[in-house]
């Protein structure tokens, strides 16, 4: 097998880790308020990323306060802000919508550059944002027919926009961080701005569902862990363009793992919008546009 298609192997499965947390969340929605799944998510994942910045001798550099600043904001959007709101649409709509607009994040990462950072936009990326928006407004107005939900599916968008803040946030980093650091910083703080929220919602008392530990746990180690590591093993193996390529397979295999696992039907409406999101997708990574690496500890 060579390097390139060992790459592309690596960001297929990575690709597949990033599918299964829709899964993952809509579990552990049934057992589990959103802010002590995602401190305990983040408490799993923490000491071993500490561990593999031990065994690869990665070291943290030193941070001005601007940039200690822009970590705290990016755990608590990216992180704690992206993960709970996951959870708490999905308790409220499909998993199959949820994967659909789960896969617009390239776009919308890219549309709040230009609206942030007032970048001037080509036209693919334009044709891109409207496509990816017709692939949302598909399921966003005939939620009940897979067992969808209008506020759920906005609650997922919105953790969808959170994620795509904290792509942004990176780039106003000064101090360049290795993905490994980058990745254990953001699990170490994101448990500590979960933490606090999660006493409040006092899980022991409502009674904690097993199935629901084990889908954070499952969260924590393979989609947290295991997809940074499959994702950037990837990466050094292939192009920016063609690893961006991958990114499309997020939202074709929540939808898949939605219907296999948990038996959710998929009608012509996620069909038609997860459509739309890939030609958005690959319309963007074929441009040449912003590409948007997975950030581990998410």
């Amino acid at each position: 097998m060579s390097r390139q298609v060992q790459g592309y192997v690596y960001l297929a499965l990575a690709m597949l880790t990033v599918g299964s947390t829709v899964v993952a969340s809509k579990l552990i929605a049934s057992g589990l308020p959103p802010f002590s799944a995602t401190a305990l998510r983040f408490a799993i994942a923490f000491p071993v990323l500490l561990l593999l910045m031990w065994a690869t001798g990665a070291r943290l550099p030193r941070f001005s306060l601007h940039d200690r600043l822009i970590l705290i904001i990016q755990a608590g959007a990216g992180s704690v802000g992206y993960t709970t709101l996951l959870i708490s649409g999905l308790s409220l709509t499909s998993a199959a919508d949820a994967g659909v607009i789960i896969g617009t994040l390239p776009v919308v990462s890219a549309a709040i550059s230009i609206l942030l950072l007032r970048e001037r936009p080509q036209r693919a990326l334009l044709l891109a944002v409207a496509l990816a928006t017709a692939g949302v407004l598909s399921i966003a107005f005939t939620p009940d027919a897979a067992g969808g939900s209008l506020t759920g599916n906005a609650l997922i968008f919105l953790a969808v926009v959170c994620e795509g803040l904290f792509i942004l946030l990176n780039k106003r980093l000064k101090t360049e961080v290795a993905p490994l650091a980058l990745s254990t910083l953001m699990a170490g703080i994101g448990f500590i701005v979960a933490a606090i929220p999660a006493i409040f919602e006092a899980p022991l008392a409502h009674g904690i569902s097993t199935s629901a530990v084990a889908a954070v746990v499952y969260y924590a180690l393979v989609p947290t862990v295991g997809g940074f590591l499959l994702w950037y093993a990837g990466a050094e193996r292939v192009s920016g363009t063609e690893a961006a390529l991958f990114t499309a397979l997020a939202p074709v295999s929540a939808v898949m793992l939605a219907f296999v696992i948990l038996g959710e039907p998929v009608g012509l409406s996620q069909i038609a919008g997860i459509a739309c999101v890939l030609a958005a997708v690959l319309g963007l990574a074929f441009a040449g546009s912003r590409t948007v690496k997975l950030a581990g500890g998410r």
